[in-house]
């Protein structure tokens, strides 16, 4: 009886040597994950190149330009790869990500890398970078402002229908759908448009380094394939990210070998009520009627 009573002892005893060696195991496997993941997500700094996407319509963002803000401070951001997919949208919208772009580049090498379409406040926000590629069938260029209105005064008199406003001036709500635009109103709202067109023009011409008389004939509203752009000097190269990282390594001396990092610019929760108001959005508004104001967009004309 004693030799059985000591080899069950025994017998326990490994078992609770094996289950405290699991439990180690266990947490060192937990651990290894975990530093895994945390460097993944920043927590652990690493050396990096950075990536942020910037698609659909550019509007005001202010969760973006924090993004942009932590690449700015971030030591271990080697560089910023922009990806642009962007028709345009806001002329404000436009220059913030520009500056934002051009406060980057001031430390660290930024790049821009052209999708389908980088057009207008799309352009505006690649001239932020210090190169900029693109394929050669990208749609790019397309360098103006617009500002569009409709009177529906004719639709409402057959209606039945009379608006009255009473405002402080006659340009106060100018152009406004409620009444004709009248020839004073005409030219302020011009002036208006060409003050923000002489600003984006001037934009090109000091980064692309193109004379004022040539950017000006560039900037006709006009697209160009990504092929006409390089040989306009409206962008620097045809290629993808690839290429970027060959420049990368090679002009700034940014390893090839360093991970690309994408930069999370909203939390999981804001991004689902984000997807959830683009889908409501979609559904009951086109994106032209959100735009309010002064957009450089360009789009075709659907008919």
């Amino acid at each position: 009886m004693s030799l059985e009573s000591d080899a069950v002892i025994d017998r326990r005893k490994l078992k609770r040597r094996l289950s405290v060696w699991r439990l180690v195991a266990i947490i060192a496997v937990a651990a290894a994950v975990l530093v895994g993941v945390a460097r993944d997500n920043g927590v652990i700094p690493r050396d990096h190149v950075a990536r942020i996407s910037i698609t659909g319509i550019i509007a005001e963002d202010a969760a973006l330009e924090r993004a942009l803000k932590r690449v700015a401070s971030d030591d271990h951001a080697r560089a910023l790869i922009v990806s642009i997919n962007s028709p345009g949208g806001t002329v404000v919208g436009g220059e913030n990500l520009y500056r934002a772009l051009r406060r980057i580049a001031a430390t660290k090498p930024v790049v821009a890398v052209m999708g389908t379409v980088a057009a207008s406040g799309g352009y505006m926000t690649a001239i932020g970078a210090d190169r900029i590629f693109a394929q050669q069938g990208t749609i790019t260029g397309s360098i103006g402002v617009i500002l569009q209105s409709t009177d529906v005064t004719g639709l409402l008199k057959k209606l039945g229908v009379e608006a009255e406003a009473i405002k402080s001036s006659p340009l106060k709500a100018v152009p406004n759908p409620l009444e004709p635009l009248t020839e004073e109103g005409r030219a302020a709202t011009r002036a208006v448009v060409m003050d923000m067109y002489e600003q984006f023009v001037a934009m090109v011409a000091e980064r692309r380094k193109l004379a004022p008389a040539r950017a000006r004939a560039l900037a006709d509203g006009r697209i160009y394939t990504g092929r006409q752009a390089v040989a306009n000097g409206l962008i620097d190269a045809i290629g993808g990210e690839g290429e970027a990282r060959n420049w990368l390594a090679e002009a700034r001396k940014v390893p090839k070998t360093l991970p690309v990092r994408d930069i999370r610019v909203r939390g999981e929760a804001e991004e689902l009520l984000g997807l959830a108001e683009r889908i409501v959005g979609k559904t009951l508004f086109s994106e032209r009627l959100k735009l309010d104001g002064l957009v450089s967009v360009w789009h075709p004309d659907l008919k």
